[in-house]
């Protein structure tokens, strides 16, 4: 049974708009009657707007509920919300429990109680409208992977990522390991005028030291032993495209020269060769290295730095986009769990206090690995914590004190130890920088087991415990 302005769905051979016609009927529901599932299969289809449905178990030696089409049904609408309306001692019935479970927002027992069906049904239709406000989260697509969030940092970087297509300027990528700088150069890419061309990555951290040049701009036959023949470098392959030098950052600097000059006049020779090619291609670069602390330390060139940093773009970190740890989680449960023979419903909320909690040192690719494994592991229809190896990651409030207090006590010592380095070892000297007295100091060093021989000098006169 269909409902016009909130729309939902009767499967069962009762008639739903009877029994629940007190609690929904006068509350705006229309239904549409769906006797079998197939039928139910051709409503949805062509209802696109029906949010809610209602299945009605039949009465003892009914035709039962055929589990493995309902299971199709349901993943074929995942927005569709269920509720059941069983039997008295329906749910002993075989298979019907852990049925309802796996499918079902909800379920209640005949006769109905009017009240419980009106807000389990307000319940089920706010879940449908959560499912399409996730499935409509802002996010850049990039062939077959997306870049999702809705954060203030990363509405900033999809605007940025829009800008920059624009042009042809040299642009640096910054960024953690792993919060998706490949994929923010891949969107730049296939939204420049560029798009057609080809996108070469290069991994300057996964390259011998010895082959990178020849890798980058290629040989002539008989350069070296073994160049039987000529090969064409990544750079020239990327003619009329997109160069990607990923972790540039550990390009060695006899590299780097080579590819200041390729910047600035945009040409290349090949290993063993005299002529000069032209190449026209847009290179992005990118690294987890902070290139401003590698130029100070003299690791990298300063020209090659500023030539590359002419645009700039920097990811944030995972612990950074707030909201977005708990979107992308259930994005990726979605893409993941299309593989199982039964779809997922979600995580559980011990999981998703996890999740919170968690640092994601690894990124956006550690939270891609861990509910990969959570759609292999899990074993019921909600993801737990076990499932995605989050088991220890949430603490309980009373833990957190402790923690702090362990962060008080080795910012204390690494103050101690970098005073002592800084005056020499001259305690007087130690405890003059640190603006403490020379009893504190002591106290300190003590506490922290920083210089044992002390101990004996701490029960000194003038120096109380």
């Amino acid at each position: 049974m269909l409902a016009v302005p909130r729309c939902a769905l009767a499967l069962g051979e009762l008639d739903l708009p009877q029994l629940a016609g007190p609690a929904l009927g006068h509350c705006g529901w229309q239904f549409v009657e769906a006797p079998t599932i197939e039928a139910a299969d051709v409503i949805l289809f062509r209802s696109p707007e029906i949010s809610v449905a209602i299945w009605v178990q039949p009465a003892h030696g009914s035709q039962p509920l055929e589990l493995a089409n309902f299971a199709k049904l349901r993943a074929r609408n995942p927005r569709v919300q269920w509720l059941a309306v069983l039997q008295p001692g329906g749910i002993e019935s075989t298979g019907i429990a852990a049925h309802v479970a796996q499918h079902f927002t909800d379920y209640l027992t005949m006769p109905l109680d009017q009240e419980r069906l009106y807000f389990a049904a307000g319940h089920a239709e706010g879940m449908a409208r959560l499912y399409d406000r996730t499935a409509d989260e802002p996010q850049v697509a990039v062939q077959d992977q997306q870049i999702v969030g809705t954060s203030d940092a990363m509405r900033d970087l999809f605007r940025l990522i829009r800008k920059v297509a624009a042009s042809d300027a040299p642009l640096f990528i910054s960024g953690e390991t792993g919060t998706g700088k490949e994929l923010a150069a891949r969107a730049i890419h296939e939204r420049s005028a560029r798009k057609n061309g080809p996108f070469v990555t290069v991994d300057c951290s996964a390259i011998a030291p010895t082959l990178i040049h020849s890798e980058l701009f290629g040989y002539e036959r008989g350069a070296f032993t073994g160049a039987t023949q000529r090969k064409t470098g990544r750079v020239e392959a990327a003619e009329g495209g997109t160069l990607f030098l990923d972790e540039i950052g550990d390009l060695p600097l006899d590299l780097q020269a080579n590819l200041l000059r390729f910047l600035q006049q945009s040409t290349i020779q090949r290993v063993g060769g005299t002529q000069s090619i032209t190449i026209n291609t847009r290179v992005i670069a990118a690294t987890h290295v902070k290139l401003d602390e590698a130029v100070a330390r003299c690791r990298f060139r300063e020209d090659l730095f500023y030539r590359l940093n002419v645009l700039r773009l920097e990811v944030p970190a995972l612990r950074e986009r707030g909201s977005d740890i708990e979107v992308l989680a259930r994005f990726f449960l979605t893409q993941f769990s299309k593989d199982r023979s039964t779809p997922l419903r979600g995580f559980t909320s011990a999981a998703l206090d996890c999740i919170r909690r968690h640092t994601w040192p690894g990124n956006v690719r550690e939270m891609v690995n861990r509910v990969r494994r959570a759609t292999v592991m899990a074993e019921g229809q909600w993801v737990t914590p076990s499932d995605l190896d989050l088991s220890t990651a949430a603490k309980s409030p009373g833990a957190e004190p402790l923690q702090l207090e362990a962060a008080r006590e080795a910012a204390d010592r690494e103050a101690v130890r970098r005073a002592m380095a800084a005056s020499s070892n001259n305690h007087s000297a130690a405890a003059r920088v640190l603006g403490i007295s020379r009893p504190t100091f002591y106290r300190l060093l003590d506490k922290h087991r920083l210089a044992p021989e002390l101990r004996n000098d701490i029960n000194a006169p003038g120096i109380t415990s």
